[in-house]
């Protein structure tokens, strides 16, 4: 899961994607920027994601790094940004192929973005929420 700052969105895509994945998934989260290297995630998405049940507390924003190209099969970009960053940032083109926009799992061809919400109110949370929800639920469904 790849925002910028790894602070709101990508803390809660992991969280969620934790919440519904088989256990033996391995889920991690990061950013395109280093800006906010080992911080917590945003106080808002610690309190929508409480709200829903799930902890992100301790969670720590770390920068995207050549061997999360190993390490994971799929990669999923919060929106167009993230992902060209992803893209010139992977080896080679095996690893392009993991990368994705992660709102393509509801509307494949729409292109579709999970909007920045750091700098609104909760509302914005909680409309990130319910997208990235929407979006992992029907991701783990065909899988």
């Amino acid at each position: 899961m790849v925002c910028l700052g790894n602070i709101c969105r990508s803390p809660l895509a992991q969280g969620i994607m934790e919440k519904y994945a088989p256990e033996n998934w391995t889920v991690d989260s990061a950013g395109t920027s280093g800006w906010h290297e080992d911080e917590r995630p945003d106080t808002r998405s610690i309190l929508i994601a409480k709200d829903r049940g799930i902890r992100i507390d301790h969670q720590r924003s770390r920068q995207v790094n050549e061997t999360d190209f190993e390490i994971f099969d799929v990669i999923f970009a919060m929106d167009s940004s993230n992902y060209s960053n992803l893209i010139q940032l992977a080896p080679d083109e095996q690893s392009k192929s993991k990368i994705h926009l992660i709102l393509n799992e509801v509307s494949p061809i729409e292109n579709r973005q999970v909007p920045d919400p750091y700098t609104g109110g909760q509302q914005g949370f909680v409309h990130v929420y319910n997208l990235l929800e929407e979006a992992i639920q029907s991701f783990i469904k065909k899988h």
